[in-house]
């Protein structure tokens, strides 16, 4: 199969632009006759449900949780990007560009890109009608703030709450259409299937989550927006039921899976204090802007941090990268950290962190302006850890947070599966090998809001008169299926949980696909992942019953599948033999440390397509083209 990533000719600034006129359209009143199926209601899902049924189309709703406004989009706390220019700084939507594929590492498409920083003027417009409450300066303006990756103050934002205050927004939106009836919501309820005919998305296979039903929904097109797969290495910055289902299932039906290895580890995170816990807590990057990142120049300095002067310590990002400081990328803060605390600098009882301090920006602004702009976060730290950070200096280390590997989609997000659509995170297509911060949001909103409204109509333009019914053997068949799997994990009644099986698991994927990774360890993850597997399908032990709430069932189903995913984000990375961003290959770094990329052979996305149980993955490769920007080595000094 011959990727084609359907990008339009012409100037990059005006693709989009020709590209939506080109596109084939669903007058109004045929809007009414087409049914379009989305799977989550986070930022992404809910705008993108919102908006087509405000256009129109009849729209059903899947969510595994009680409402939308669970979604894990509430936990994006610093901001969304947009090229305002608001503090007139030298923003441009051609810089947003440039910054976003030159932090991505030149792994990404120009086109989609370009649009997408296109777009995010649009959704700041979109957000501020919906009420969403920005901060402002004094004099009433939208008040932006910086982030990693760029030399403007180019982020909106909503204190440390910003990822909850947007979806509340597009939930609002959500639930208008909803009360219209253009929106059928299905409150747990998660997908466990595609359904396919004549191998084109027509449906879902649902479980009820309350009562274990097993449900057929059928649709003229299938949207996923079902967030990022982080979970597989089992502690994460992600809500404990993050998962892959939806997107892997799609994969064994025949959606390709791009960039798999390709994942973020956020620098700014509480650190891990014990192997009991359950999830790790995220930091905004936010605190950047205005905490100094530090560590006692001394090995094994234990003092406390009041004790260490300022000539016994490295502010190293600071005098690493003068001209970026503490807001380089995260794939390069990240690297940083573990190499300040392999090298014996890590401070805390285990030495797996390094201070966030805010004593200078106390001393400058004042306790009440920092309270004002972080207070939230500061509240949060102290909860968890009982230190008091406008006290003393916070304790941060790296940890896994986003994935920029996702279902392969072209430039109308469609899958290689002809009527299945990906949005937001679930997708791969605009963060390359790593995100700039306070992006998530910005491609959430522009694909639900902006860009899947346009391009769905061109494939239904051409399905006008179909008629999908849950009467189809398609469904029936793909039903039985399902049902075979979850009696077999139920059936197993071996003699480990669930969560001793995915701990391992975590743990083999941080050791060895995680923030540093070599050929012998990815072929060890290789060679381990598998018997993992075996002991999972052999010896896994859920109790309760199918036909009730289990969660227990729910885990299993989920760790199936980072089984299966965590193999093949192993061979994705001992394949791409080059560093880029948030895969970095010991192998393949500079004498500073920093990643070496290989633009020769590896300047192109890494489509796998599922050949079925047993047989490797098959790769397909996009090749991708720079015509507007240079593929230099990044340096943010």
């Amino acid at each position: 199969m011959i990727l084609n990533s359907q990008i339009p000719g012409g100037p990059l600034a005006e693709k989009w632009t020709k590209h939506k006129f080109d596109l084939k359209l669903v007058n109004p009143s045929n809007k009414r006759k087409y049914d379009i199926i989305v799977v989550g209601t986070g930022l992404a899902g809910a705008s993108a449900s919102a908006s087509l049924a405000e256009l129109g189309y009849n729209v059903q709703a899947f969510s595994y949780h009680e409402s939308p406004r669970r979604a894990h989009s509430i936990a994006a706390q610093g901001g969304i990007n947009a090229a305002k220019n608001y503090p007139n700084d030298g923003d441009s939507i051609f810089r947003l560009f440039y910054d976003t594929i030159k932090g991505g590492d030149y792994r990404s498409r120009e086109a989609n890109v370009y649009r997408l920083a296109e777009i995010s003027n649009n959704i700041i417009d979109q957000c501020v009608a919906q009420g969403i409450p920005f901060a402002r300066e004094y004099g009433g303006l939208l008040d932006n703030r910086s982030f990693g990756g760029a030399q403007v103050s180019r982020t909106f934002y909503a204190r440390g709450q910003t990822g909850q205050q947007l979806l509340l927004g597009a939930y609002s939106a959500l639930v208008r259409q909803m009360k219209t009836g253009k929106v059928k919501f299905h409150p747990r309820h998660e997908m466990l299937d595609l359904v396919l005919i004549d191998g084109e998305a027509k449906g879902i296979v649902t479980r009820n989550l309350i009562t274990g039903e097993i449900q057929s929904h059928a649709a003229n097109a299938v949207v996923l927006a079902t967030g990022g797969y982080g979970n597989a290495f089992f502690l994460s910055t992600n809500a404990m039921a993050s998962n892959v289902t939806a997107a892997w299932r799609a994969h064994k039906k025949g959606a390709f899976f791009a960039n798999p290895c390709i994942t973020q580890i956020h620098p700014t995170c509480i650190p891990v204090a014990s192997s009991h816990q359950s999830k790790l807590t995220l930091m905004s990057e936010s605190l950047r802007n205005d905490g100094r990142v530090w560590v006692p120049k001394k090995m094994g300095d234990k003092r406390h941090p009041s004790e260490i002067s300022e000539d016994e310590r490295d502010y190293y990002l600071e005098r690493l990268y003068p001209s970026f400081g503490n807001l380089v990328p995260r794939d390069v803060a990240s690297r940083r950290a573990k190499e300040m605390c392999d090298r014996g600098h890590g401070v805390g009882e285990t030495g797996l962190a390094v201070f966030l301090d805010f004593a200078d920006a106390i001393a400058r602004m004042g306790k009440d302006t920092v309270t004002q702009k972080y207070g939230n976060l500061f509240d949060m730290y102290k909860q968890i850890t009982g230190e008091n950070p406008y006290e003393t200096p916070m304790r941060i280390y790296p940890a896994v947070h986003y994935t920029m590997g996702g279902l392969w989609v072209d430039y109308n997000l469609m899958s290689t599966t002809p009527g299945l659509y990906i949005l937001g995170e679930a997708n791969f297509s605009d963060h390359g090998a790593n995100r700039l911060g306070a992006s998530a949001l910005m491609q959430g909103l522009a694909d639900g809001y902006f860009v899947i409204p346009y391009t769905i109509g061109d494939y239904l333009s051409g399905k006008l008169g179909e008629s999908i019914s849950t009467e189809h053997r398609a469904f029936a068949e793909t039903e039985s299926d399902v049902k075979s799997r979850i009696d077999t994990l139920i059936s197993v009644n071996g003699n480990r949980t669930v969560d001793d099986i995915h701990k391992e698991l975590g743990l083999i994927l941080w050791e060895n696909v995680g923030m540093a990774k070599n050929k012998a360890g990815l072929e060890k993850a290789i060679e381990s992942i598998p018997k993992l597997q075996n002991e999972f399908w052999n010896n896994v032990k859920i109790t309760g019953t199918a036909d009730e709430l289990n969660p227990e069932l729910e885990k299993a189903g989920r760790l199936a599948d980072f089984l299966e995913l965590g193999e093949l984000m192993a061979r994705d990375a001992l394949n791409r033999e080059e560093s880029c961003g948030g895969h970095f290959r010991e192998e393949h770094q500079t004498e500073e440390n920093e990643a070496r990329r290989n633009d020769e052979e590896f300047s192109y996305v890494a489509a796998w397509e599922y050949k079925g149980k047993g047989n490797p993955a098959k790769l397909h490769k996009e090749e991708l083209v720079f015509e507007n920007v240079a593929l230099t080595t990044r340096s943010y000094k």
